[in-house]
């Protein structure tokens, strides 16, 4: 029987072991998306205990508990820190074969040293242990530096006035690069309640009254530039869906002032307006030499009562349909057309569209970039073992595995850069299998390299995040 988490956790063969130890765990990070502020990282935010580190904003973690019957007072409420690390502790026990089991365990081993199994039993004990660990305080950067993270890009909305980024850039004590991403979501979504509210602080923060369609499009160009200013490399959308209509200029200025007026609009418009909007940042991140990152397939807000209680991203959501191939092929084409197809990440989650995806992407590969379209790794309720291995098979069996950008922690937790260990261990556990099985040869310098330019080099090439000079990248 193995031993629960040793040192040679997941790696099932002789070679992922070599594959690991020798190159893959020694890799720094570079996180290009996650939900980590800014803010916490320039004031270097000091975290008091396990709770604060752990169960602060991770709807993860919460949905676990709700499903184990735990009082919503002890996930999002006033109830003390260790009375809900107690909850959570004893909602873990019973959550085997799930990928907060196996992260949350890396973590405590990791971070805290503590190598036992955390129960219901012996929260006291683990949080005890924690503490100590944590002292005084867990600073932000302390824990970037030893993570081994050379750089991170935020999430960040076209009206921020991105200060915290400014400030980051400014310090010379900060070893971990911290980059802004452009993230559009609240000017597409012209459905939404607040949707005209939120034009008026885009206009505010662009510096120009938004009346019509091409004054929105002037205010979002000017942003564009402040963000590109501030070193921006990428973008990401996050997107029920995609359905393509194409219209006319005035036709969609008429859709946009229709709604700042506070009308309602058809289907139809919506899609005419998020069609052509997505086609203008597409063509405007081409420009800029940045990469689009496309998130499909999420149903989000189901549960309107708790939504009404508690807001967005906070545990309701769930796997939606499965992205229509033929509209993003469509939205694709249209960049493709003119030369203005950015390097571009499709995540869905729907594991369904996997094979999908790696086949639409290889109709636009081109010349001067390896992988210019991009499986995105196997996101949010994808990320465990089946849905890694399935993401990484399909990406192989469809397309050019080394050329894969690897992972990213997509968190807003500080302790999650323990999910690239987790994935650099599935990488080299499949190669090993498949070399031991006879699948590919035991070539050690390709295998080598293999994993090193997935588990890191690939994304600082792809990104063009060489020009930072980041350590482990020299041999790109």
């Amino acid at each position: 029987m193995r031993p629960f988490l040793d040192e040679d956790f997941l790696l099932d063969t002789q070679t992922a072991r070599a594959l690991y130890h020798g190159v893959a765990e020694g890799m720094p990070i570079l996180d290009y998306h996650c939900h980590v502020s800014p803010r916490e990282i320039a004031e270097d935010r000091v975290f008091r205990n396990l709770t604060q580190l752990w169960l602060e904003g991770d709807h993860y973690k919460w949905r676990l508990m709700r499903a184990n019957g735990v009082p919503e007072r002890l996930i999002t409420g006033s109830a003390p820190d260790e009375e809900k690390f107690q909850a959570w502790a004893a909602t873990l026990e019973r959550s085997a074969g799930n990928p907060l089991y196996h992260w949350s365990h890396l973590e405590l081993k990791r971070y805290f040293g503590y190598d036992g199994h955390l129960t219901g039993a012996n929260a006291k004990e683990a949080w005890d242990h924690c503490q100590a660990a944590i002292g005084e305080g867990m600073h932000v950067r302390d824990i970037l530096k030893k993570s081994n993270v050379t750089l991170i890009c935020t999430t960040d909305d076209p009206a921020d006035t991105l200060e915290w980024h400014e400030r980051l850039s400014d310090d010379p004590t900060l070893e971990t690069k911290v980059l802004p991403a452009f993230r559009p979501d609240r000017a597409v979504n012209l459905e939404k309640e607040d949707f005209p509210e939120y034009i008026k602080r885009l206009s505010a923060s662009a510096g120009m009254e938004i009346g019509g369609w091409q004054s929105l499009l002037d205010a979002l160009e000017q942003r564009l530039n402040f963000f590109d200013a501030h070193g921006c490399a990428l973008a990401d959308h996050g997107l029920d869906n995609i359905c393509f209509r194409p219209a006319g200029e005035a036709e969609l200025d008429g859709i946009l002032k229709k709604r700042l007026a506070g009308e309602g609009v058809t289907e139809e418009e919506l899609w005419q307006y998020k069609t052509a909007l997505l086609l203008f940042f597409g063509r405007g991140y081409a420009k800029r030499g940045w990469a689009m990152q496309m998130h499909f397939a999420a149903q989000r807000n189901n549960n309107s009562r708790m939504y009404r209680l508690l807001g967005p991203d906070t545990g309701y959501d769930s796997i939606g349909p499965a992205v229509r191939l033929p509209d993003l092929a469509a939205f694709l084409n249209a960049l493709d057309e003119n030369g203005e197809l950015p390097r571009t990440i499709l995540y869905s989650l729907e594991p369904g569209d996997n094979a999908g995806l790696v086949t639409l992407m290889g109709c636009y590969q081109g010349e001067g970039v390896r992988g210019k379209l991009q499986h995105g790794s196997a996101w949010w309720f994808n990320d465990c073992k089946e849905g890694m291995e399935a993401q990484l098979k399909n990406l192989a069996a469809g397309g050019v595995l080394g050329n894969f950008i690897g992972m990213l922690t997509d968190s807003r937790s500080f302790l999650s850069y323990t999910r690239h260990e987790y994935f650099r261990r599935i990488l080299c556990a499949l190669l090993g299998r498949w070399v031991e099985e006879g699948q590919f040869p035991d070539d050690r310098q390709a295998l080598e390299r293999l994993v090193a330019d997935i588990s890191y080099r690939n994304s600082v090439a792809y990104f063009g995040f060489g020009r930072y000079h980041l350590r482990g990248a020299e041999t790109l």
